[in-house]
Formats: C-alpha cells, sequence, structure tokens
C-alpha cells in the first residue's frame, strides 16, 4: 500500500508543479504584455524625436535614418535648462511644504483622533473632486492682485496645496498602522510631542514617507493646467516648455516628442532609480 501511494502521490506532484509552472510563466507574459501597451507610447515619442518633421508626418515606420535635427531645433528656439529649473523648484518645493504640514496634520488624526476626524479625511478628499477649471477665476484674480502670477512662489502655493489631500491621506494610513505601544513607551520616558514625532515615529514610517514624497514629486511634475494659467515666461516649468510647441499652424511632431522626451526624462530617471523604494512604501503596512 505505501508503494502505490508514494507511486501516485508522485505524477500528482508533478503534474501540480507544472501546473504552477505554466500559471506563473502566463502571469509573466500577461504582465510583460500589459507592461509593452503602456509604454509604446512613450516608446513612440522617442523615436519620432528623432525623425524630420516630414519623416514623422508620412513615414510611420520604426526603420529610419535618425537625426538630431528636431533636438536642436528645440534648443535653438528657447532654454531647455531654464524651464528644467523652474520644474525642479516647484515640483521639490511644493513637495517639501506639502509634507511639512501634511506630518503633523496626519500624526494628530492617526493618534489623536476625534469624531470629526473622519469627516474631515473625506472633505479633504472630496476636494480633489472639483475640477480645477471652477477655481480658476478667483485663484487667478488673487494671485494677480497679490503680484503671484507667472513667479514659482505662486506654483508651489498652488501645487502644495492641490496635492496636500493625498499627502495627508496616505501618511494617515501609514501612521495608523504604527502600534501604538511604540509612542506611548516614549512618552513614559519623558519625550515630548515633537520627540516623540521626529524621533521615533518618522525613523519608522520613512519608507511611506519617502514613497509619498515621490508621488507627489511626480504629480507636481506632470501638472500641467494650473503651470498653463498661471505663468507666461519666468516661472513657466517644462508642461508649459512643451505646450509652446503647439501653434496656429498645427502640432510639429518631431520638435513636440523631442520637447516631450527631455521633459519627462528626469522624472523617467528618478522614478526608475526609486521604484524599489517606492513600491516598498506603499506597500508599507500591507502584510504584518
Amino acid at each position: 500500500m505505501t508503494t502505490l501511494s508514494s507511486k501516485t502521490a508522485a505524477p500528482r506532484s508533478v503534474s501540480g508543479w507544472r501546473s504552477t509552472q505554466s500559471k506563473r510563466i502566463l502571469l509573466t507574459l500577461l504582465g510583460w504584455s500589459v507592461a509593452l501597451v503602456i509604454f509604446f507610447p512613450i516608446f513612440w515619442m522617442i523615436l519620432t524625436g528623432f525623425k524630420t518633421e516630414t519623416a514623422a508626418i508620412a513615414d510611420p515606420s520604426l526603420i529610419f535614418s535618425p537625426t538630431l535635427e528636431s533636438y536642436q531645433d528645440v534648443h535653438a528656439r528657447s532654454g531647455y535648462a531654464r524651464f528644467a529649473l523652474n520644474s525642479v523648484a516647484v515640483a521639490f518645493g511644493s513637495t517639501f511644504f506639502a509634507l511639512l504640514i501634511a506630518i503633523p496634520s496626519a500624526y494628530a488624526m492617526a493618534f489623536l483622533p476625534t469624531k470629526r476626524t473622519k469627516g474631515t479625511l473625506l472633505w479633504m478628499l472630496s476636494t480633489k473632486m472639483l475640477p480645477s477649471v471652477g477655481v480658476l477665476v478667483p485663484i487667478y484674480l488673487i494671485f494677480r492682485d497679490v503680484g503671484l502670477l507667472d513667479t514659482r512662489t505662486g506654483l508651489i502655493i498652488i501645487y502644495t496645496l492641490m496635492n496636500l489631500p493625498i499627502v495627508v491621506w496616505m501618511l494617515y494610513t501609514f501612521f495608523k498602522d504604527m502600534p501604538k505601544d511604540i509612542l506611548e513607551a516614549g512618552r513614559m520616558d519623558g519625550a515630548s510631542t515633537f520627540q516623540e514625532v521626529f524621533f521615533l515615529l518618522l525613523p519608522l514610517t520613512l519608507p511611506g514617507i519617502a514613497s509619498t514624497g515621490l508621488l507627489s514629486v511626480i504629480l507636481s511634475w506632470n501638472e500641467a493646467f494650473w503651470s498653463l494659467n498661471l505663468t507666461s515666461s519666468k516661472a513657466a516649468p517644462l508642461t508649459a516648455y512643451i505646450a509652446s510647441f503647439s501653434s496656429p499652424e498645427g502640432l510639429f511632431w518631431a520638435k513636440l516628442s523631442a520637447a516631450s522626451t527631455m521633459a519627462i526624462a528626469p522624472i523617467l530617471i528618478l522614478g526608475w532609480m526609486t521604484q524599489k523604494q517606492m513600491v516598498r512604501g506603499l506597500t508599507f503596512g500591507a502584510v504584518k
């Protein structure tokens, strides 16, 4: 009996292993297929940037003679460095102030909740449902009267307010997953609220804070509506730089693709370098 049972168990284990392997291969192929579909527009844009305007419109093939003509025209028309510097200053500046406001706010909501905490969180999230164009006129008039039009300070303020609900919500979920016993032990040792947050809470939730900051940087970097309406030349970021290649005569596909490639290159490199930290932070506390 023992011999027969072992013989029947072996084929079952082999068939189960084969089934698991085939499922894993199918999931891998499916994942790569989805990734290729998502990445293909970016790949096509990069290729188009190395074509002439005539080839970009008339020749959609993947085989062509590459040229840097579009990149040279883009550099000759406007200074890329100035727009890139504005994007860096606005994206990282707004992220810094958003975290500065969101960390104590999320701490209070996570560890000192009241009856209005959930309502406040839902209200903050509901502000993201309001179309930006609905508040464009009053914000434009306020910025005009206080001298914040076409300034980095104005964009930092508006981007901070724009990303603050998402930053608070993410930090709130990270803080809620922290064991309260650690903070209570700090209080028993005489730690003040500042010491409790700075020396206990922040080091333990650093992956979550880092991923939240990276997401805020990406959202600020890609924001186009406010940059196009609140800036003209001095504080215009890369999103306005890309839009400048659209003219009444039409779209210059090769130059537009070259400008777009140069605009997204820094954030793509940053995302690729920090992808492990971002995934780790976004899944922080998901498995205990």
